[in-house]
Protein backbone atom coordinates (compact mmCIF):
# COMPACT_ATOMS: atom_id res chain seq x y z
CA UNK A 1 0.00 0.00 0.00
CA UNK A 2 1.30 3.42 -0.94
CA UNK A 3 -0.22 6.65 0.29
CA UNK A 4 -2.49 7.25 3.27
CA UNK A 5 -4.80 4.43 4.39
CA UNK A 6 -7.76 6.83 4.38
CA UNK A 7 -7.47 7.22 0.61
CA UNK A 8 -7.12 3.57 -0.37
CA UNK A 9 -9.99 2.02 -2.37
CA UNK A 10 -12.29 -0.56 -0.82
CA UNK A 11 -15.01 -2.93 -2.03
CA UNK A 12 -18.22 -3.32 -0.04
CA UNK A 13 -19.73 -6.34 -1.65
CA UNK A 14 -20.02 -5.38 -5.29
CA UNK A 15 -19.74 -1.65 -4.57
CA UNK A 16 -16.33 -0.11 -5.27
CA UNK A 17 -15.41 2.87 -3.09
CA UNK A 18 -12.66 5.32 -4.00
CA UNK A 19 -11.58 5.93 -0.41
CA UNK A 20 -12.54 5.15 3.21
CA UNK A 21 -14.65 8.25 3.95
CA UNK A 22 -18.42 7.81 3.93
CA UNK A 23 -21.11 10.37 4.62
CA UNK A 24 -23.43 9.16 7.36
CA UNK A 25 -27.21 9.54 7.05
CA UNK A 26 -28.37 12.81 8.62
CA UNK A 27 -32.04 13.64 9.13
CA UNK A 28 -32.99 17.06 7.76
CA UNK A 29 -36.62 17.26 8.93
CA UNK A 30 -37.49 19.06 5.72
CA UNK A 31 -39.82 16.70 3.84
CA UNK A 32 -43.51 17.26 3.13
CA UNK A 33 -45.73 14.19 3.60
CA UNK A 34 -42.61 12.05 3.25
CA UNK A 35 -41.58 13.71 -0.01
CA UNK A 36 -38.12 15.18 -0.50
CA UNK A 37 -37.98 18.90 -1.29
CA UNK A 38 -35.57 21.41 -2.80
CA UNK A 39 -33.73 21.43 0.53
CA UNK A 40 -32.69 17.81 -0.02
CA UNK A 41 -31.50 18.60 -3.54
CA UNK A 42 -29.32 21.40 -2.20
CA UNK A 43 -28.14 19.51 0.88
CA UNK A 44 -27.30 16.21 -0.83
CA UNK A 45 -26.00 17.96 -3.92
CA UNK A 46 -23.30 19.84 -2.04
CA UNK A 47 -22.26 16.68 -0.19
CA UNK A 48 -21.99 14.84 -3.51
CA UNK A 49 -19.17 17.30 -4.36
CA UNK A 50 -17.25 16.62 -1.15
CA UNK A 51 -14.83 13.97 -2.38
CA UNK A 52 -16.14 11.31 0.01
CA UNK A 53 -16.57 7.76 -1.29
CA UNK A 54 -20.26 7.25 -0.48
CA UNK A 55 -23.26 9.48 0.23
CA UNK A 56 -26.00 8.02 2.43
CA UNK A 57 -29.52 9.42 2.31
CA UNK A 58 -31.00 10.16 5.72
CA UNK A 59 -33.17 7.77 7.75
CA UNK A 60 -36.03 7.08 5.36
CA UNK A 61 -39.26 5.75 6.83
CA UNK A 62 -40.78 2.65 5.26
CA UNK A 63 -44.28 3.56 6.51
CA UNK A 64 -45.72 6.94 7.59
CA UNK A 65 -45.93 5.84 11.25
CA UNK A 66 -42.24 4.97 11.12
CA UNK A 67 -41.12 8.57 10.71
CA UNK A 68 -39.29 10.23 13.58
CA UNK A 69 -41.18 13.43 12.86
CA UNK A 70 -43.89 14.62 10.50
CA UNK A 71 -41.15 16.21 8.35
CA UNK A 72 -39.13 13.04 7.77
CA UNK A 73 -38.36 11.55 4.37
CA UNK A 74 -40.24 8.40 3.38
CA UNK A 75 -40.19 5.80 0.64
CA UNK A 76 -43.53 4.06 0.92
CA UNK A 77 -45.57 5.03 -2.15
CA UNK A 78 -45.33 6.37 -5.68
CA UNK A 79 -45.35 10.01 -4.54
CA UNK A 80 -42.39 9.61 -2.16
CA UNK A 81 -40.52 7.56 -4.75
CA UNK A 82 -41.07 10.19 -7.45
CA UNK A 83 -39.91 13.02 -5.18
CA UNK A 84 -36.74 11.15 -4.30
CA UNK A 85 -36.22 10.34 -7.96
CA UNK A 86 -36.26 14.02 -8.89
CA UNK A 87 -33.59 14.81 -6.30
CA UNK A 88 -31.42 11.89 -7.36
CA UNK A 89 -31.70 12.81 -11.04
CA UNK A 90 -30.40 16.29 -10.31
CA UNK A 91 -27.49 15.03 -8.19
CA UNK A 92 -26.43 12.38 -10.69
CA UNK A 93 -26.33 14.92 -13.47
CA UNK A 94 -23.25 16.42 -11.80
CA UNK A 95 -21.78 13.68 -9.59
CA UNK A 96 -21.00 9.98 -9.96
CA UNK A 97 -20.55 9.45 -6.21
CA UNK A 98 -22.27 6.20 -5.15
CA UNK A 99 -25.47 6.78 -3.18
CA UNK A 100 -26.89 4.61 -0.40
CA UNK A 101 -30.13 4.96 1.53
CA UNK A 102 -30.86 4.22 5.18
CA UNK A 103 -34.24 2.51 5.58
CA UNK A 104 -35.79 2.97 8.99
CA UNK A 105 -38.73 2.76 11.36
CA UNK A 106 -38.63 4.89 14.50
CA UNK A 107 -40.87 2.66 16.63
CA UNK A 108 -41.67 4.22 20.00
CA UNK A 109 -39.44 7.24 19.19
CA UNK A 110 -41.71 8.31 16.33
CA UNK A 111 -44.27 11.15 16.27
CA UNK A 112 -41.98 13.93 17.48
CA UNK A 113 -41.77 17.63 16.79
CA UNK A 114 -38.84 19.12 14.87
CA UNK A 115 -35.53 19.31 16.79
CA UNK A 116 -35.39 23.11 16.55
CA UNK A 117 -38.88 23.18 18.11
CA UNK A 118 -37.80 21.07 21.05
CA UNK A 119 -38.18 17.59 19.54
CA UNK A 120 -40.70 16.39 22.14
CA UNK A 121 -43.03 13.57 21.27
CA UNK A 122 -46.42 14.69 19.95
CA UNK A 123 -49.53 13.02 21.33
CA UNK A 124 -51.52 10.72 19.02
CA UNK A 125 -54.34 13.29 18.82
CA UNK A 126 -51.99 16.17 17.89
CA UNK A 127 -52.40 17.45 14.33
CA UNK A 128 -48.82 16.34 13.55
CA UNK A 129 -48.78 13.25 15.78
CA UNK A 130 -49.86 9.61 15.63
CA UNK A 131 -49.98 6.43 17.67
CA UNK A 132 -46.55 4.82 17.86
CA UNK A 133 -45.79 1.09 17.79
CA UNK A 134 -42.95 -0.93 19.26
CA UNK A 135 -41.95 -4.42 20.44
CA UNK A 136 -43.56 -3.75 23.82
CA UNK A 137 -45.93 -1.14 25.23
CA UNK A 138 -43.11 0.76 26.95
CA UNK A 139 -42.77 4.51 26.39
CA UNK A 140 -39.35 6.02 25.69
CA UNK A 141 -39.78 8.55 28.50
CA UNK A 142 -42.40 8.69 31.28
CA UNK A 143 -44.09 11.67 29.61
CA UNK A 144 -44.56 9.93 26.25
CA UNK A 145 -47.70 8.14 25.12
CA UNK A 146 -47.08 4.37 25.37
CA UNK A 147 -46.64 2.64 22.02
CA UNK A 148 -48.85 -0.20 20.86
CA UNK A 149 -47.11 -3.57 21.10
CA UNK A 150 -46.82 -5.06 17.63
CA UNK A 151 -48.73 -8.27 16.99
CA UNK A 152 -47.79 -10.84 14.37
CA UNK A 153 -49.71 -9.05 11.64
CA UNK A 154 -47.93 -5.82 12.56
CA UNK A 155 -44.54 -7.49 12.37
CA UNK A 156 -45.34 -8.90 8.94
CA UNK A 157 -46.64 -5.53 7.75
CA UNK A 158 -43.45 -3.71 8.77
CA UNK A 159 -41.16 -6.44 7.45
CA UNK A 160 -42.95 -6.28 4.10
CA UNK A 161 -42.74 -2.47 4.10
CA UNK A 162 -38.95 -2.64 4.48
CA UNK A 163 -38.79 -5.02 1.53
CA UNK A 164 -41.06 -2.84 -0.61
CA UNK A 165 -38.97 0.25 0.18
CA UNK A 166 -35.87 -1.69 -0.90
CA UNK A 167 -37.55 -2.50 -4.21
CA UNK A 168 -38.37 1.18 -4.70
CA UNK A 169 -34.76 2.07 -3.88
CA UNK A 170 -33.60 -0.41 -6.51
CA UNK A 171 -35.86 1.19 -9.12
CA UNK A 172 -34.31 4.55 -8.27
CA UNK A 173 -30.85 3.15 -9.00
CA UNK A 174 -29.63 3.49 -5.42
CA UNK A 175 -26.34 1.64 -4.99
CA UNK A 176 -26.74 0.26 -1.46
CA UNK A 177 -29.26 -0.06 1.36
CA UNK A 178 -28.43 0.43 5.02
CA UNK A 179 -30.88 -0.81 7.65
CA UNK A 180 -31.17 1.41 10.72
CA UNK A 181 -30.74 -0.80 13.78
CA UNK A 182 -29.29 1.92 16.02
CA UNK A 183 -30.14 4.96 18.14
CA UNK A 184 -33.17 3.49 19.88
CA UNK A 185 -35.33 3.06 16.79
CA UNK A 186 -37.50 0.03 16.07
CA UNK A 187 -34.93 -2.61 15.14
CA UNK A 188 -32.75 -1.53 18.07
CA UNK A 189 -35.84 -1.68 20.32
CA UNK A 190 -36.17 -5.37 19.46
CA UNK A 191 -32.51 -6.03 20.24
CA UNK A 192 -32.35 -4.38 23.66
CA UNK A 193 -33.79 -6.10 26.74
CA UNK A 194 -34.62 -2.64 28.09
CA UNK A 195 -37.26 -2.05 25.42
CA UNK A 196 -38.18 -5.60 24.42
CA UNK A 197 -40.21 -7.36 27.11
CA UNK A 198 -42.02 -9.75 24.80
CA UNK A 199 -42.75 -13.30 25.89
CA UNK A 200 -43.10 -14.81 22.41
CA UNK A 201 -40.34 -15.96 20.04
CA UNK A 202 -39.35 -12.30 19.45
CA UNK A 203 -38.41 -11.57 23.05
CA UNK A 204 -36.46 -12.93 26.00
CA UNK A 205 -33.23 -14.59 24.87
CA UNK A 206 -30.64 -12.88 22.69
CA UNK A 207 -31.54 -15.25 19.85
CA UNK A 208 -35.20 -14.27 20.11
CA UNK A 209 -34.50 -10.53 20.36
CA UNK A 210 -32.35 -10.74 17.24
CA UNK A 211 -35.05 -12.59 15.32
CA UNK A 212 -37.11 -9.69 13.93
CA UNK A 213 -34.13 -7.49 12.88
CA UNK A 214 -32.65 -10.50 11.09
CA UNK A 215 -35.98 -11.28 9.41
CA UNK A 216 -36.09 -7.69 8.17
CA UNK A 217 -32.55 -8.00 6.87
CA UNK A 218 -33.40 -11.24 5.05
CA UNK A 219 -36.49 -9.65 3.48
CA UNK A 220 -34.54 -6.60 2.30
CA UNK A 221 -31.64 -8.71 1.03
CA UNK A 222 -34.11 -10.80 -1.00
CA UNK A 223 -35.86 -7.69 -2.39
CA UNK A 224 -32.76 -5.70 -3.34
CA UNK A 225 -30.72 -6.76 -6.42
CA UNK A 226 -28.17 -9.41 -5.50
CA UNK A 227 -25.28 -7.46 -7.04
CA UNK A 228 -25.97 -4.42 -4.83
CA UNK A 229 -24.97 -4.20 -1.19
CA UNK A 230 -27.14 -4.32 1.93
CA UNK A 231 -25.53 -3.13 5.17
CA UNK A 232 -26.71 -2.30 8.68
CA UNK A 233 -26.10 0.35 11.31
CA UNK A 234 -26.26 -0.76 14.94
CA UNK A 235 -25.70 0.74 18.35
CA UNK A 236 -22.77 -1.07 19.94
CA UNK A 237 -24.13 -0.43 23.44
CA UNK A 238 -27.04 1.29 25.20
CA UNK A 239 -24.62 2.77 27.76
CA UNK A 240 -27.09 1.55 30.43
CA UNK A 241 -26.49 -1.33 32.85
CA UNK A 242 -28.48 -4.36 31.79
CA UNK A 243 -29.03 -3.06 28.27
CA UNK A 244 -27.71 -3.93 24.83
CA UNK A 245 -23.94 -4.37 24.88
CA UNK A 246 -20.94 -5.12 22.71
CA UNK A 247 -21.28 -8.91 23.17
CA UNK A 248 -24.77 -8.74 21.67
CA UNK A 249 -23.47 -6.48 18.92
CA UNK A 250 -20.83 -9.03 17.97
CA UNK A 251 -23.47 -11.78 17.92
CA UNK A 252 -25.79 -9.84 15.64
CA UNK A 253 -22.87 -8.78 13.41
CA UNK A 254 -21.82 -12.39 12.95
CA UNK A 255 -25.40 -13.42 12.17
CA UNK A 256 -25.70 -10.59 9.64
CA UNK A 257 -22.40 -11.51 8.00
CA UNK A 258 -23.59 -15.10 7.57
CA UNK A 259 -26.68 -13.74 5.79
CA UNK A 260 -24.71 -11.70 3.28
CA UNK A 261 -24.43 -8.33 5.01
CA UNK A 262 -21.81 -6.31 3.12
CA UNK A 263 -20.71 -4.00 5.95
CA UNK A 264 -21.71 -2.89 9.44
CA UNK A 265 -21.70 0.64 10.84
CA UNK A 266 -21.10 0.89 14.60
CA UNK A 267 -22.69 3.77 16.52
CA UNK A 268 -24.13 3.69 20.07
CA UNK A 269 -26.83 4.83 22.46
CA UNK A 270 -30.20 6.39 21.81
CA UNK A 271 -32.40 3.76 23.39
CA UNK A 272 -32.78 4.88 26.99
CA UNK A 273 -32.73 8.38 28.55
CA UNK A 274 -30.59 7.01 31.40
CA UNK A 275 -27.64 6.48 29.06
CA UNK A 276 -24.30 7.67 30.39
CA UNK A 277 -22.11 8.24 27.34
CA UNK A 278 -18.41 9.09 27.74
CA UNK A 279 -18.48 11.50 24.83
CA UNK A 280 -15.10 12.45 23.39
CA UNK A 281 -12.95 11.90 20.31
CA UNK A 282 -12.95 8.20 19.28
CA UNK A 283 -15.44 7.31 22.04
CA UNK A 284 -17.17 4.74 19.80
CA UNK A 285 -14.04 3.37 18.10
CA UNK A 286 -13.50 0.59 20.70
CA UNK A 287 -16.95 -0.75 19.78
CA UNK A 288 -16.01 -0.81 16.09
CA UNK A 289 -12.68 -2.43 16.97
CA UNK A 290 -14.40 -5.24 18.88
CA UNK A 291 -16.69 -6.01 15.96
CA UNK A 292 -13.80 -5.75 13.48
CA UNK A 293 -11.89 -8.38 15.45
CA UNK A 294 -14.88 -10.76 15.32
CA UNK A 295 -15.98 -10.34 11.69
CA UNK A 296 -14.49 -10.31 8.20
CA UNK A 297 -16.93 -7.82 6.65
CA UNK A 298 -15.95 -4.14 6.54
CA UNK A 299 -16.68 -2.09 9.65
CA UNK A 300 -17.48 1.64 9.77
CA UNK A 301 -16.55 3.78 12.79
CA UNK A 302 -18.37 7.03 13.55
CA UNK A 303 -18.65 9.68 16.26
CA UNK A 304 -16.59 12.82 16.92
CA UNK A 305 -14.12 12.03 14.17
CA UNK A 306 -12.97 15.50 13.21
CA UNK A 307 -9.19 15.44 12.80
CA UNK A 308 -7.39 14.16 9.68
CA UNK A 309 -4.66 12.30 11.57
CA UNK A 310 -7.30 10.84 13.90
CA UNK A 311 -9.21 9.42 10.93
CA UNK A 312 -6.04 8.10 9.33
CA UNK A 313 -5.08 6.33 12.57
CA UNK A 314 -8.49 4.64 12.89
CA UNK A 315 -8.19 3.13 9.43
CA UNK A 316 -4.41 2.68 9.41
CA UNK A 317 -4.34 0.69 12.66
CA UNK A 318 -7.20 -1.54 11.56
CA UNK A 319 -9.67 -0.41 14.21
CA UNK A 320 -12.17 0.05 11.36
CA UNK A 321 -12.18 -0.12 7.58
CA UNK A 322 -13.96 3.21 7.08
CA UNK A 323 -14.89 6.33 8.98
CA UNK A 324 -18.27 8.03 8.68
CA UNK A 325 -18.75 11.77 8.94
CA UNK A 326 -21.95 13.56 9.93
CA UNK A 327 -21.79 16.88 11.78
CA UNK A 328 -18.13 17.19 10.80
CA UNK A 329 -18.95 17.31 7.10
CA UNK A 330 -21.88 19.66 7.62
CA UNK A 331 -19.45 22.07 9.26
CA UNK A 332 -16.80 21.51 6.59
CA UNK A 333 -18.30 20.10 3.34
CA UNK A 334 -14.80 19.86 1.83
CA UNK A 335 -13.34 17.84 4.72
CA UNK A 336 -12.19 15.00 2.41
CA UNK A 337 -10.33 17.53 0.23
CA UNK A 338 -8.58 18.98 3.24
CA UNK A 339 -7.77 15.53 4.64
CA UNK A 340 -6.24 14.52 1.32
CA UNK A 341 -4.14 17.70 1.25
CA UNK A 342 -2.96 17.13 4.82
CA UNK A 343 -2.17 13.43 4.44
CA UNK A 344 -0.85 13.43 0.87
CA UNK A 345 -3.81 11.67 -0.68
CA UNK A 346 -5.81 12.36 -3.80
CA UNK A 347 -9.51 13.10 -4.12
CA UNK A 348 -11.89 13.47 -7.03
CA UNK A 349 -13.34 16.89 -7.82
CA UNK A 350 -15.68 18.03 -10.55
CA UNK A 351 -13.92 19.85 -13.41
CA UNK A 352 -15.72 23.08 -12.52
CA UNK A 353 -13.67 23.15 -9.31
CA UNK A 354 -10.24 22.10 -10.57
CA UNK A 355 -8.91 25.65 -10.75
CA UNK A 356 -9.23 26.05 -6.98
CA UNK A 357 -6.38 23.59 -6.33
CA UNK A 358 -3.82 25.39 -4.15
CA UNK A 359 -0.29 25.68 -5.53
CA UNK A 360 1.21 23.65 -2.70
CA UNK A 361 -1.12 20.68 -3.43
CA UNK A 362 -0.53 20.13 -7.12
CA UNK A 363 -1.42 16.43 -6.93
CA UNK A 364 -4.52 16.82 -4.77
CA UNK A 365 -7.17 16.22 -7.43
CA UNK A 366 -7.38 12.93 -9.30
CA UNK A 367 -7.86 13.13 -13.06
CA UNK A 368 -11.54 13.70 -13.93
Amino acid sequence: MSGPALFQPLAIGGLQLANRIVIAPMCQYSAVDGCMTDWHQMHLGQLAQSGAALLTIEATAVVPAGRISYADVGLWDDATEAAMGRVLESIRRWSDMPIAIQLAHAGRKASTDLPWKGGAQLAPDHVNGWQTEAPSALAFTPGDAPPTALDRDGLARIRDAFAEAARRAARLGIDAVQLHGAHGYLLHQFLSPLSNRRTDEYGGTLENRMRFPLEVFDAVRAAFPAERSVTMRVSGTDWVEGGWDVAGTIAVAQALEARGCAAIHISSGGLDPRQDIPVGPNYQVPLARAVKQACAMPVVAVGLITDYDQAEAIVGTGDADMIALARTILYDPRWPWHAAAHLGGRVKASPQYLRCQPRQYRDLFAAP
